[in-house]
């Protein structure tokens, strides 16, 4: 998953900010009640307001991302 996760970053870098979080480490022990994830790996995308548009946990498509910036 994450040389898809990668390209992806490397693709569309300059128009989304992807953040990644390790639910193991202080921080995103935090932030897991917050943003309501417990399961790894859980791809949430917000849009520019910070509104969650669409979730999904384990395995994703890629294309729903670039689909997502349209």
């Amino acid at each position: 998953m994450k040389p898809v996760v990668d390209g992806l970053e490397e693709e569309l870098g300059d128009r989304i900010q992807f953040i990644r979080l390790n639910i193991q480490e202080k921080i995103g022990r935090e932030l897991a009640p917050v943003y309501n994830f417990q399961y790894t790996p859980t791809f949430i995308f917000f849009d520019a307001q910070g509104n969650e548009v669409w979730r999904t946990i384990g395995e994703f498509d890629p294309q729903k991302v670039r689909d997502s910036l349209k």
